[in-house]
């Protein structure tokens, strides 16, 4: 490239792309020809060294060596793709990485996210949680947000994504906003494509942006920014998605009907969360009435019902489709697509908790069970997923939900009255807290997360018979995932014959 523009051809380092290769991440053929031979990999000898070690090496030495960075993707495709977005096609950049074509700025994004999974000796003395800080640096420093272009759009995604998970919703938000503004710059679902596998990727992406958009606005409290497009396909199915390749062009076949696809179903699903968040904020903000509030609840309801009646059978929660996907390295996908559904489903009736403590209604104590059954199947879901190999969800919006659906088995404790069902409440709120000590391990977020169900402890210790009212506190409570919540004021504390200290929630 240097030679073609009559330029000084700089290199700083052997094995380096120079500076204006490096700069624009072009492939750079000099790199080849500058770099000494490196020494063999502790962690894997058989493997040569090749052009993605210069890819991946940094002046400050924060990147380990292809080897490992090849681990470290795995991990991330393993983890964190699917689960907090979809924004590649798996086999193709796996190529691009060992070819050293892919973005260097994607690759440390990957890592920054991937890297708290590794057993490597590499990470040994490297808390889990601080692994991913001088990867996510370096991603920051390669941002050049006057690149309107897909890389930066992904970039900006992994970007975010790594605001949510250390606990700072305002850098999220930005890297969010600024991935979709470039999308609409773009046009990105019509964005003209090379071939089938990249016309998915821009799809997906877009997909991927309309569900941040959702919980994410919500969670800080402001509008939203994009408008999802009718006439936008929904994603492929991942089978067929996963086993094509750009050589193929446009020549594959693709079914018109999405609905096999768990992210397409994932979609459908993010549409009924935005009207539930948009009517719980309506209804603490505002007064609404019963007739009003009812209704609303019964037409949502409805939807998650519809949802869940149209779901091919295949698709449908049992234990042997849930071994069936994890077969086909879906496992993950299939219980995180029923993680979002039982927790919209506790969201919308998490307010007849409360009601149905104040008087016997029919259709409220139907509403309040149907929370109860949502918040039981979500934790079942999530025991199942360590029972099942390949089933294991690790991102950190479970702990989230399962601070929220910790929260219903502590009204069981409180209110319940058949001896069983307390006792149960009582297993899943062990075995809960558990799992989030785990996370909490992995996830600096998670910090605000335990601290949110503290304070919803001290509430319900200060006044029993107000804790599970639907207002500002509670809805905040429950969409302002990255913030944590005040103190919530009361009328005296109640004693109660628990505590939950007493099953080690301190």
């Amino acid at each position: 490239m240097c030679r073609e523009r009559r330029r000084k051809c700089d290199i700083r380092r052997p094995g380096l792309a120079c500076t204006y290769c490096s700069a624009r991440n072009l492939t750079c053929t000099r790199a080849e020809s500058s770099v000494a031979k490196a020494p063999e990999s502790v962690s894997d000898k058989s493997t040569p060294v090749s052009r993605s070690d210069a890819l991946l090496e940094s002046e400050s030495g924060t990147l380990p060596e292809q080897p490992l960075c090849r681990d470290l993707v795995q991990l991330y495709f393993d983890y964190v793709h699917d689960k907090f977005h979809s924004l590649f096609h798996r086999p193709s950049l796996v190529e691009d990485m060992l070819r050293g074509q892919a973005p260097k700025i994607l690759i440390y994004g990957m890592l920054a996210l991937s890297a708290r999974f590794s057993t490597h000796p590499f990470f040994a003395d490297i808390d889990p949680r601080e692994r991913g800080r001088e990867f996510a640096k370096r991603c920051e420093e390669l941002l050049d947000l006057n690149d309107v272009s897909v890389t930066t759009i992904q970039a900006c995604v992994l970007l975010g994504a790594i605001g949510v998970v250390d606990g700072k919703p305002a850098s999220e938000t930005i890297y969010y906003a600024v991935a979709c503004r470039i999308a609409q710059l773009l046009d990105l679902p019509n964005c003209q494509a090379a071939n089938r596998v990249e016309q998915e990727i821009y799809i997906r992406v877009w997909w991927t942006l309309c569900m941040i958009d959702v919980w994410s606005s919500t969670g800080v409290r402001l509008p939203r920014l994009l408008t999802p497009k009718p006439n936008t396909p929904l994603p492929m199915n991942e089978a067929t998605f996963l086993q094509m390749n750009r050589e193929q062009g446009f020549t594959v076949e693709v079914e018109t009907d999405r609905a096999s696809s768990l992210l397409a179903q994932m979609v459908l699903l993010n549409r009924i969360l935005c009207e539930i968040n948009d009517f719980n904020i309506e209804a603490a903000e505002a007064s609404l009435t019963t007739t009003y509030i009812m209704t609303r609840i019964s037409d949502l309801s409805a939807k998650l019902d519809r949802w869940l009646a149209e779901l091919p059978v295949h698709m449908h929660d049992t234990r042997a489709n849930l071994v069936s996907f994890a077969s086909d390295g879906l496992g993950q996908l299939f219980v995180t697509l029923y993680l979002g559904y039982y927790h919209y489903g506790q969201m919308l009736f998490y307010r007849f908790l409360h009601e149905d403590l104040r008087s016997y209604v029919p259709r409220t104590h139907f509403y309040a069970n149907k929370c109860k059954d949502h918040a039981v199947l979500l934790c079942e879901m999530i025991y199942s997923s360590e029972e099942v190999p390949g089933c294991d969800v690790l991102y950190n919006m479970v702990g989230h939900v399962l601070v929220i659906a910790s929260t219903v088995q502590i009204h069981t404790l409180l209110f319940g009255v058949d001896n069983e069902g307390i006792a149960q409440a009582r297993r899943r709120l062990e075995r809960n807290f558990c799992i989030l000590t785990r996370l909490r391990g992995l996830w600096p977020t998670l910090d605000i997360c335990m601290e949110r169900l503290q304070a919803f402890h001290r509430a319900c210790r200060r006044s029993v018979d107000t804790s599970f009212c639907m207002d500002g506190w509670m809805v905040r409570f429950l969409v302002e995932f990255g913030h944590p919540v005040s103190e919530r004021e009361g009328n005296g504390v109640e004693e109660r014959p628990w505590t939950l200290e007493e099953i080690g929630i301190s």
